[in-house]
């Protein structure tokens, strides 16, 4: 099979859910399935954050400070395209948090242009470097309530998030391969939305992901894995105590072949009951300082989840060390009928939607 490398760039205002996207990709596109993902940080934050160079006062212009990004932006590209070449890997991904264009938000066209000519580089070489863009719309567009300022290096108000947002898709308009992700319904959909898209662009089917969910009898996890091909996922969820009103907060810990992956995740609920989940993967020294925030009253969920596909329909099953009786399955894009069910596999009833088997219930009683 000869080796496949897509670039994508995540684009878009102040605030869109580019971090909780990446999350979501990593979570998506598995090792199991044949899948590398390697992303490419933001690198105006990384520049600001971390080196505390930016177009502040007495520091450089907002034109001084671009030949730092497209600089550093550059060097990642080409670190990230020798990477995927040189792993085993033959369907890799490369995600882009912002690229090169997003600096035309923040800088007139003239500068920009005479940017990357003393980089030797033009706009149609630029846009070359990427087989797609996603612009995800900043939440200060249709989703106010859920913008913050929980980013450090995020300094835009509402009106200005808007404006950087408008500035950012015009930034990308010539790129061919443009697709707009807006916050129509929730944020679920808005990720679901994207991923569906990534699916398309990589030219793979899209996976269904309306779901129901199910408690059932334990099955034969040795026939499961047999028959269907199921792989078993190993994942912890830890929740830590709250520090704002409103905000749920969690860490994962994912199993992903041989390594593991780290997830922080938060959950704003507004008045009127709307909910922002948002989600970054974090590093093992940050999940670690984030178990010291852990909420002793509830246990950490630790789980097996075994995903496999059936009558057309993809399928979980969640295994929890404290119940040898019972798990949960989830079947995605199921139809009222219960004909798709594997016949190993015996349905106790449908808890769709039920609370006391969400994972915070889970993690208070340990019971299923």
């Amino acid at each position: 099979m000869e080796k496949k490398i897509t670039r994508i760039v995540l684009t878009g205002g102040p605030a869109a859910g580019k971090t909780s996207l990446i999350s979501r990709i990593l979570k998506e596109f598995k090792s199991e399935d044949g899948w590398k993902v390697i992303t490419i940080p933001e690198t105006a934050t990384e520049l600001i954050s971390g080196f505390g160079l930016g177009p502040f006062p007495g520091c450089m212009s907002m034109e001084e400070f671009q030949y730092f990004v497209i600089n550093d932006q550059l060097h990642k590209e080409q670190l990230a395209l020798k990477g995927a070449e040189a792993v085993p890997e033959e369907k890799v991904l490369i995600i882009y948090d912002r690229a090169i264009f997003d600096d035309l938000a923040y800088i007139s066209q003239e500068q920009f242009e005479k940017t990357l000519a003393f980089f030797g580089k033009t706009q149609e070489e630029m846009l070359s470097h990427y087989d797609a863009v996603l612009h995800l719309v900043t939440c200060a567009k249709g989703a106010e309530f859920a913008y913050n300022f929980d980013n450090a290096a995020r300094y835009e108000d509402i009106a200005t998030a808007r404006e950087k947002d408008d500035l950012t898709l015009k930034a990308w308009s010539s790129h061919p391969r443009l697709f707009v992700i807006d916050n129509s319904i929730d944020f679920e959909d808005k990720l679901n939305r994207a991923v569906a898209r990534i699916y398309e662009i990589v030219g793979e089917s899209v996976p269904e992901v309306k779901k129901r969910k199910y408690l059932i009898e334990m099955p034969s996890l040795a026939v499961i894995t047999e028959q269907y091909g199921a792989t078993g996922l190993e994942m912890m969820q830890t929740y830590l105590v709250s520090t704002k009103p409103n905000v749920e907060r969690r860490i994962r810990q994912q199993k992903s072949g041989s390594d593991y992956l780290y997830f922080y995740t938060e959950k704003r609920i507004a008045d009127d009951g709307t909910r922002w989940v948002t989600e970054q993967p974090v590093s093992e020294k940050e999940y670690i300082r984030y178990l010291m925030e852990c909420d002793a009253s509830l246990h950490p969920v630790l789980k097996t989840k075994y995903r496999f596909t059936h009558a057309g329909h993809r399928m979980e099953i969640d295994v929890y060390p404290f119940s040898e009786q019972k798990a949960i399955l989830f079947a995605y894009g199921a139809g009222e009928k219960d004909n798709w069910i594997p016949e190993e596999i015996t349905v106790l009833k449908e808890v769709t939607g039920e609370k006391e088997y969400k994972n915070r219930c889970l993690a208070g009683k340990q019971q299923l």
